[in-house]
Formats: C-alpha cells, sequence, structure tokens
C-alpha cells in the first residue's frame, strides 16, 4: 500500500522554499537545496511531497544506479557501458523517489563497498552500492544534518 503524503499544494506560505524546491525539479542540474528554518515549520513534509509531483523518469533497466539510458558513455555505471556498446540497452519508467540519510549512518553505507564475496569467488570487482547510489537522478534526504558525524 503507497503511504500518503500532504500535498504540496496545501502547503500555505513558505514560498521561498516551494520555489526553490520547483526550481530543482524544472531543472534537476541546480542540484540541491539546503532548507534551514526551525522544527515545525515544514521542511520534511514539503520534501517529501514534493516526490508526488515529479514525473517519472527513464532509466536503464535493471540498473542500480538509475542510470540515464541518453547519458554520454563516460557517465554510466560499467554494466550500462557495456550494454550501450552491445547496443542491448533496455529501459524502463520509474517513479521519482526519495532515499532518507539515517542519522547514524556509517562510510560505507553512503559510499557502498566492495563486494569481497564476489572478488574472492569470481574474481571480479564489483560494488554493493551505497545510499548515494541509490538516490542518483532521485531525492537524497538529510534531516538533521548537524547531528550527523
Amino acid at each position: 500500500m503507497k503511504k500518503l503524503n500532504f500535498p504540496f499544494t496545501a502547503i500555505l506560505g513558505q514560498n521561498k522554499m516551494k520555489m526553490a524546491l520547483i526550481l530543482n525539479v524544472i531543472d534537476p542540474q541546480i542540484s540541491g537545496v539546503l532548507l534551514t528554518g526551525h522544527q515545525g515549520t515544514g521542511k520534511s513534509t514539503a520534501v517529501r511531497s514534493l516526490v508526488e509531483l515529479m514525473p517519472q523518469i527513464e532509466i536503464i533497466k535493471g540498473c542500480e544506479f538509475s542510470c540515464d539510458p541518453y547519458s554520454d558513455i563516460d557517465d554510466l555505471c560499467e554494466s550500462c557501458k557495456e550494454k550501450k556498446e552491445k547496443k542491448k540497452i533496455e529501459t524502463e519508467f520509474r517513479d521519482m523517489w526519495l532515499v532518507n540519510l539515517p542519522l547514524g549512518v556509517t562510510e560505507d553505507m553512503v559510499c557502498g563497498s566492495l563486494s569481497i564475496d564476489k572478488v574472492l569467488t569470481e574474481g571480479i570487482r564489483a560494488l554493493h552500492p551505497g545510499l548515494l547510489a541509490k538516490a542518483n537522478r532521485g531525492i537524497l534526504y538529510v534531516d538533521e544534518i548537524n547531528l550527523l558525524q
């Protein structure tokens, strides 16, 4: 069952915050917004509700990094580079997503880590994607950033 969020259009006031968030939806190359303010002013609510307004995006099917099928080959993960070189790219559309960065997060949880079992058994370099990879082309939400170590 899909969790319902407070509608973005029902947020009253906070016009500068809403404008900054909407501009990031319109132009993803802006690449982020830092929202500051007192507790209870609607920062988290606005970000969570914004996700439902965002359009679906096209990704390479099965990619853990949600690679853009129209990106230059240098901007793709290794798996997608191979698919693009062989011209065997299948795509799918995906709803926009939000990845929360938890307070007790570790470096390997954020960046990912090397898959030791694949190195030992198959002799290949393989990465367990971290939260940054999961948030790629989506939204990475960091609440209480001042409490991160």
